[in-house]
């Protein structure tokens, strides 16, 4: 009996000390923005100036690796509400380059993916298969929404995508409601 219990013991601490979870959800508070959004990882963030619909706007970006995925938030203030719809755009399809996907919209049917964000009333998901810089096959899954002025993109990168990794961390993501 003794030895049981022994064993037992020994076989939980190896568990726990085993135990590095791949995935350390946080929640996070998007500096600047009112957006709320959940993390596996602790992300690094950069600023920098990009041009979007010939103007120079500052643009903010997050991300982190693990699991063999990237998780990326980034957003930006176009400042005019008229220029939200065609930044959005703009960014889907450039976004959509990167990956060598080749497209004839932004709004190609083919590359929808059902999503929804709290507090936006019209989020868009775009789903592609392309390849990386490096000429490496990438899976992602993005979600482009808005704020105000403020336009959003939230996304996962990866060869082979992780469905309730996907789920946890578009569901994270919040915004009051207009």
């Amino acid at each position: 009996m003794l030895h049981s219990v022994r064993a037992a013991g020994l076989a939980v601490l190896l568990v726990l000390g085993a135990c590095s979870p791949t995935f350390n959800w946080r929640a996070w508070s998007v500096e600047g923005t009112a957006l709320q959004a959940m993390m596996p990882c602790k992300p690094e963030s950069a600023t920098r100036p990009v041009p979007m619909l010939g103007t120079p706007v500052e643009l903010h970006m997050h991300s982190c690796e693990t699991g063999g995925l990237r998780f990326a938030l980034a957003w930006a203030d176009v400042g005019q509400p008229a220029q939200v719809p065609v930044a959005l755009a703009a960014w889907r399809l450039a976004s959509l380059q990167t990956l060598r996907v080749t497209v004839t919209s932004p709004d190609d049917a083919a590359l929808n993916w059902p999503v929804a964000v709290a507090g936006v009333p019209q989020a868009q998901g775009v789903q592609a298969q392309g390849t990386d810089p490096q000429g490496q096959a990438v899976s992602s899954r993005t979600v482009y929404f808005a704020h105000g002025t403020q336009v959003f993109q939230a996304a996962v990168y990866g060869a082979r995508l992780n469905g309730e990794a996907i789920e946890t961390f578009f569901g994270g993501l919040k915004l009051p409601a207009p």
